[in-house]
This record gives structure tokens, C-alpha cells and sequence, in this order.
């Protein structure tokens, strides 16, 4: 990932408990704010419900890629992205769909 960084540790994730949540479609976004301007940090959730781990990780780049693309207008913070629908959906609506998600969990910026 190029404009953001990977979320490793146990404490990010327990904070995901109490994070703001938004969904739009088969993606849910938990962000947590964080002061500063360091660059977002991103963890992925693909289920096993999505199909075999070759489609989960197709699912993963193509999210990867949407927030890569996405980065300059995400609120620093750390984000988790979880994928919860059927595989194959196109790159553009994945792309609304995050962008929808993240608006709804209030991390974009204005």
C-alpha cells in the first residue's frame, strides 16, 4: 500500500469495538480517529462466506486499491474494511461503495 499503512496491532483492533461505523452495500467502515497527519492505516476483513482464497484475495487488492485511491480524501485515523458480499462486483461500485461507507462512518474530509 502506497499512501497508507497496514494496522498490526491488538490495540488498534480493540478499538474498532468503540470506532465510528459506516456501511453502504456488501462494505462496512470502522474508522477511529486520530489527530495529526499521518497517513491512514487500513486493515481488511474479507469472510470466508465470499468464496475460496484465491476470490478473497482478488476481493483484498481490489479494496486495497479502492483506498489507495481514496487516501487524500480519508480523515487520518485508522480504518477497518470489511467485505461481507458476493464476489465479482465491479471496481466502480466497490469504489462508491467504500466511499459511501467511510462518508456514513464520517471519515472523509470536507
Amino acid at each position: 500500500m502506497a499512501a497508507t499503512r497496514r494496522v498490526r496491532d491488538r490495540a488498534a483492533f480493540a478499538a474498532f469495538r468503540t470506532g465510528r461505523r459506516g456501511h453502504a452495500g456488501p462494505v462496512r467502515v470502522s474508522w477511529v480517529p486520530e489527530e495529526g497527519a499521518a497517513p491512514p492505516r487500513v486493515a481488511f476483513a474479507v469472510g470466508r462466506r465470499v468464496g475460496s482464497a484465491v476470490v478473497r484475495n482478488r476481493v483484498r487488492r481490489q479494496l486495497r486499491a479502492v483506498i489507495d485511491g481514496l487516501a487524500g480524501e480519508l480523515a487520518p485515523g485508522t480504518y477497518l474494511v470489511a467485505y461481507r458480499g458476493a464476489p465479482g462486483a465491479a471496481f466502480a461500485t466497490l469504489r462508491e461503495d467504500v466511499q459511501q461507507a467511510a462518508g456514513a462512518a464520517g471519515a472523509l474530509r470536507r
